[in-house]
């Protein structure tokens, strides 16, 4: 399915919860333990469910079992493609990492500056840690483009 699909979940008198996407709806907004799966997805691309386990919870003593039900259940979610041709399932993010940090910026704007995007980016140059040389020449960069009128 592609990213204009909804999840709808419903819970069966089993208990078990049910999947199901839609059409016309964004892809859900992963949760902090999902965001964290994506990012070693993005950084290492495709990994089977014992080499993300291995990447991602080696050390926290999370259970094998709970790497696999988090990749099944992002992949119902349509977080991530599934490659099941193998033995070993291969996975992989299904959401750009660029779009999903849009998304959450997009909403901390809304929720927290009162829609101001200004107001975000005062708060984080002002803050600690300072940004660094090469980040405030990226920062004049773009704002010299955004005045020249040649960001997209």
């Amino acid at each position: 399915m592609n990213s204009a699909s909804r999840v709808v979940i419903s819970r069966r008198s089993s208990g078990v919860e049910v999947f199901m996407r839609t059409r016309n709806h964004p892809t859900p907004k992963p949760t902090e333990a999902e965001l964290g799966i994506l990012n070693v997805l993005w950084e290492r691309g495709e990994l089977t469910v014992r080499e993300l386990h291995d990447a991602h919870y080696r050390d926290d003593g999370t259970g094998y079992t709970t790497s696999l039900k988090m990749l099944q259940i992002m992949h119902a979610k349509g977080l991530v493609e599934r490659d099941d041709s193998q033995r070993a399932h291969v996975y992989k993010a299904a959401v750009s990492k660029e779009i999903t940090q849009k998304r959450f910026l997009t909403d901390i704007v809304q929720r927290v500056f009162d829609g101001s995007p200004s107001q975000l980016v005062l708060q984080a140059l002002g803050g600690q840690p300072l940004a660094s040389r090469q980040e405030l020449d990226e920062i004049r960069a773009l704002l010299d483009s955004i005045e020249s009128g040649k960001h997209p």
